[in-house]
């Protein structure tokens, strides 16, 4: 049986109201073996978890409230969503106490430093001005820049030493959270990667790999190792 793997759908307040999902998220869970369910905002946080084996806290147009992290607000600080923040932070909090296997993807990566008590970049060209482009211009399904891999990490059983990743964020890890090491890393240092090297599979990443299984096929892996931390 395909272990259940929830996913974290954004949503708008369209006549009628509707979730957004990326189906390349489901696409690359049920590619690596999984089987996707969509996580319904305001549903119970542990009647979800009962029902899963795993979480990925997707990404979203949205930046995580600096009020989160003690931050005051930068300038260049995108618009929030707090509603579905606080939903992601007791679904991520009630899966890290299961200790279910979770990957967070994108603002999901951010979201997951930031609970353990981690700080953000709020804006990266401002910010840190000698980094390089993080919001590229070219379609998301192609690869932008390089990242090096730690080569002791969880990432490292998906691709060896280093890949190429797409790159659609203006933000960026801070200061790590408690537990968390960074396991992959941009050329200009930006972190591209977060684990817990205490918990079976606890992954952020910054890229979208699900968008990338044409051009850089290693980005399977990624949910391959999270479906079997699941199947375990």
């Amino acid at each position: 049986m395909r272990p259940r793997i929830l996913i974290t759908p954004d949503f708008d307040d369209a006549d009628p109201p509707r979730y957004l999902l990326k189906r390349a998220y489901a696409d690359a869970v049920l590619a690596a073996g999984g089987l996707p369910l969509i996580a319904a905002f305001d549903s119970p946080v542990d009647e979800l978890l009962d029902a899963a084996q795993g979480l990925v806290v997707s990404g979203g147009a949205f930046d995580i409230p600096p009020e989160a992290y003690g931050a005051a607000r930068h300038p260049r600080c995108g618009p929030t969503n707090e509603s579905r923040t606080r939903f992601e932070e007791a679904l991520l909090g009630g899966a890290l106490e299961r200790r279910l296997p979770i990957l967070g993807v994108c603002g999901g990566m951010q979201l997951l430093n930031v609970l353990r008590g981690g700080s953000l970049v709020q804006d990266i060209a401002s910010e840190l001005p000698e980094a390089m482009l993080h919001e590229q211009r070219t379609p998301k399904s192609e690869p932008s820049h390089p990242i090096a891999v730690e080569g002791q990490s969880l990432l490292a059983r998906a691709i060896d030493a280093g890949g190429r990743v797409n790159s659609t964020h203006h933000q960026a890890i801070g200061e790590l959270g408690q537990g968390l090491v960074a396991s992959a890393l941009a050329p200009d240092g930006v972190i591209e990667a977060i684990e817990d090297p205490s918990f079976p599979f606890v992954l952020g990443v910054q890229w979208h790999p699900e968008l990338l299984l044409e051009r850089e096929p290693w980005n399977l892996g990624i949910y391959r190792l999270l479906v079997e931390a699941a199947r375990r």
